[in-house]
């Protein structure tokens, strides 16, 4: 089973999500960039439980879960995250190409564990502490990606939300996954889309 941890890592009732780090508004700055509070890892429990995240007002925008790849920060909408674990008791699967690392039983349940490096084709690194494993859920689908790692959830507002541009490039290797991209301060965040992933034509061939 997945080990449950103090933290992001766990699935833990509801109140668990209590501090905003920051307090910049969503409002936009002279550079076009999005300024908004933010939550940290070791203020979140369960992402799913936004509704008890206090927050400014004027902050507007569905919630993000911001992780990394590479040199990559990457974000997932929360509505789509069931929990953030780290990686454990994976058990491998014979004659699968390399990106599946195995199923896992995650809460009573088998799901695929797919290593999201190497789904997009990426340079294979050594797990380490910091590597986590998301649980990703679109309609009734389930699979849990291993990323590098991750670091908070934040709100981002669908306007600020571009499809491309060269303030905010998104990768052509992360394209045909990606809704656009989005300035947060200096950062060059790319919005992923879960059904793009979990629906695309590779990722429904092998899983």
């Amino acid at each position: 089973m997945l080990q449950r941890n103090a933290g992001f890592e766990s699935q833990s009732p509801p109140d668990a999500l209590r501090r905003v780090d920051g307090t910049a508004s969503s409002t936009r700055g002279g550079s076009g960039a999005l300024n908004t509070p933010r939550v940290s890892p070791a203020d979140l429990v369960n992402p799913k439980d936004l509704a008890n995240v206090p927050m400014e007002a004027s902050v507007v925008g569905e919630q993000y879960l911001i992780f990394s790849l590479m040199d990559c920060e990457l974000a997932l909408n929360a509505e789509h995250i069931q929990g953030v674990e780290r990686l454990a008791d994976v058990t491998p699967v014979p004659n699968v190409v390399s990106w599946i690392k195995g199923v896992i039983n995650l809460r009573g349940s088998i799901a695929s564990v797919v290593d999201l490096r190497s789904f997009l084709g990426m340079e294979d690194l050594p797990h380490n502490p910091r590597t986590r494993l998301l649980s990703v859920r679109f309609n009734e689908m389930v699979i849990c990606l291993v990323v590098d790692s991750v670091s908070e959830m934040t709100p981002i507002p669908a306007s600020a939300i571009v499809a491309n541009s060269r303030q905010a490039p998104v990768p052509q290797w992360l394209a045909p996954y990606a809704e656009g991209s989005v300035l947060v301060g200096k950062r060059n965040i790319i919005i992923m889309d879960a059904s793009r992933i979990l629906f695309s034509e590779k990722m429904q061939h092998y899983s």
